[in-house]
């Protein structure tokens, strides 16, 4: 047994030394970086340590608006997306004509490239001097006014990195759902059938069950990609986020790096770290709610 756990580890050694030089180096830098006070990039020196940083950066007015935009991006984006895959999966298992059709056409958003579609939606969405966009010519034929959704209102742009978001994550969560659904006995269904149970209460009593623990992993991949959040903003609003209201936290910490406020990696790492607790956090609750609402079987 000693021999067999010696092999084991072996095997893991690259793995370990990897995730060491890759992920818990740059972890322990960053958060070092964070409470270095005054940093200079190119002596590499520092005034002091403390946690002037944190305090900077909770009070820069750019990162609370990146902060805020990232907490509404995740609370609307996450659940929506992952009701709405779980609905089309549903429909896309009903149906046997062209399934696999189907399957692919809603898998295309996820393989292309993020830029090309941002460009699809700014041509959608954004208002010039020769035209105001599809969407709202559309609204216009329903007898409403025209909305600038890219250089307009908060909410208008906030709409539209919202439909973005849902638009291009969808397609893999469709994906996965209905591989799950797939995998599910049917044996459960067709005894539910005999007992004359209703559609209804076979999704809520039968699938969701049978599926949660694909939904949780949605769920929590979801929380994280949509707090990660950077390109989507970028494709629709440019690079100069903070001009258009539109930054994220990933973004701040880039504007902190490389961005015309760059040069500031004390800054950034504080930020990055604030980041990663809330991620932490979050992942930590769910994981304790799944315990009472995920049913693994085996």
């Amino acid at each position: 047994m000693e021999k067999q756990n010696f092999k084991g580890w072996l095997y893991l050694i690259p793995a370990i030394l990897f995730l060491g030089a890759f992920m818990i180096y740059p972890l322990i830098d960053v958060f070092i970086y964070s409470f270095e006070e005054g940093y200079n990039s190119a002596s590499q020196t520092y005034l002091g340590t403390g946690g002037y940083n944190y305090s900077y950066v909770l009070r820069d007015p750019y990162f609370l608006q990146a902060l805020k935009n990232t907490f509404i991006l995740v609370i609307i984006t996450v659940p929506v997306s992952t009701i709405l895959a779980l609905l089309i999966s549903i429909g896309l298992s009903s149906v046997k004509p062209l399934r696999n059709l189907f399957q692919t056409v809603y898998f295309l958003p996820y393989v292309t490239n993020t830029l090309a579609v941002g460009l699809v939606f700014m041509i959608l969405f954004k208002k010039t001097p020769y035209s105001d966009g599809l969407v709202n010519l559309l609204i216009n034929a329903f007898g409403g006014s025209s909305v600038d959704f890219i250089d307009g209102p908060y909410w208008a742009k906030m709409f539209v990195l919202c439909f973005y978001t849902v638009w291009v994550v969808m397609p893999f969560k469709i994906l996965i759902l209905t591989s799950a659904l797939a995998s599910v006995n049917q044996v459960y269904y067709n005894a539910a059938r005999v007992d004359g149970t209703g559609s209804f209460r076979i999704f809520r009593k039968i699938t969701v069950p049978m599926i949660s623990p694909t939904i949780f992993y949605l769920v929590i991949t979801g929380f994280i990609g949509a707090f990660k959040a950077y390109s989507d903003a970028v494709a629709l609003f440019g690079t100069d986020l903070n001009a258009a209201e539109m930054n994220t936290i990933v973004g701040y910490v880039y504007d902190m790096l490389y961005g015309d406020s760059g040069g500031y990696p004390s800054y950034a790492s504080a930020a990055a770290i604030l980041l990663f607790a809330i991620v932490l956090t979050i992942t930590c609750i769910n994981l304790l709610v799944s315990r009472k609402h995920v049913h693994y079987t085996g």
